[in-house]
């Protein structure tokens, strides 16, 4: 007998939550945003949408469905099922927070606040919900595949995200590493740079876009369904001993970017989630590829 769906409702604390966590009360958040020319009225405001939107989104999981709620910092704590359905309740990057904890699970990204969320990956309204619940589970429903990035050291750790990789130095200062093509016959260059970054289609919004722009690059930035990640090294250091001939390129579907490790610690992490890095030191290294795994996003 097979389980019912699983409704994964994903969140994250508010401003409001934060300043109330911070200050203790009411007032002394409002008296806090006031001295710094801020009103606690449109924080509260945002709060209360956002609430009003969880509540409204948790109302229309069918009656037979099991549910789960669960907080943007205790993500990687929890334990995704295949049967889940993730109702992504917020802002476009929560999408992406939760993206690399998944295995193929249908997402639906609700927006809690239009006009603020460029809606990327938010695309629904509450009052959406209960359709689109009914059609994640549906035979043959649609869904855009978004690609995904993943880094594989050679210690086994894995690491997954939506929008890009970075590896580097823990204080974004200088590491020293070698960096090449994930071939046998394919030479490294040792480097010292502030670290590098692999992006998708989907974070060709974000940070990739901002380094593409910089270098004037005229590689092509990729779609959210292209097979295709796009890598840059920021601010490669030239010395006798670091080059910087290989500072930017593309990864095909089967193509692979290796990083050894030539410092005390570099860390590895992905869509901004730096308190769930892999840490690599001295000879090891990580290879940097498009994951096996996608992003199934609702409608």
């Amino acid at each position: 007998m097979s389980l019912a769906p699983r409704a994964v409702l994903v969140h994250r604390t508010t401003e409001y939550e934060e300043l109330l966590a911070r200050h203790g009360t009411h007032g002394q958040a409002a008296f806090f945003l006031s001295s710094r020319g801020r009103s606690i009225d449109e924080v509260a405001r945002r709060h209360e949408r956002a609430r009003q939107a969880l509540a409204d989104v948790a109302a229309a999981v069918p009656l037979q469905w099991r549910r789960s709620l669960v907080e943007r910092a205790d993500l990687d704590r929890f334990l995704f099922a295949p049967e889940d359905v993730v109702v992504v309740v917020g802002q476009d990057g929560l999408v992406a927070n939760a993206a690399k904890y998944l295995s193929g699970q249908p997402v639906v990204g609700i927006d809690t606040d239009p006009g603020r969320n460029p809606g990327v990956l938010v695309r629904h309204r509450p009052a959406d919900a209960a359709a689109l619940l009914r059609a994640a589970v549906a035979p043959g429903s649609a869904a855009d595949e978004l690609t995904m990035v993943e880094a594989v050291a050679d210690d086994t750790q894995r690491l997954l995200a939506l929008n890009e990789i970075y590896l580097g130095p823990a204080g974004h200062q200088t590491a020293r590493y070698r960096l090449g093509p994930d071939a046998a016959d394919s030479p490294a260059e040792p480097q010292a740079s502030s670290g590098v970054l692999v992006g998708t289609g989907t974070g060709a919004t974000g940070w990739l876009r901002s380094l593409w722009q910089e270098r004037r690059s005229p590689l092509t930035l990729p779609g959210p369904t292209d097979p295709r990640l796009l890598w840059f090294v920021r601010e490669a250091w030239p010395s006798p001993v670091t080059g910087t001939s290989l500072v930017s390129g593309e990864l095909g579907r089967g193509q692979g970017l290796r990083m050894t490790v030539e410092s005390d610690r570099v860390v590895v992490f992905g869509d901004g989630m730096e308190a769930d890095a892999l840490e690599l030191t001295w000879g090891q290294s990580v290879r940097l590829g498009i994951s096996a795994t996608s992003l199934r996003l609702t409608g």
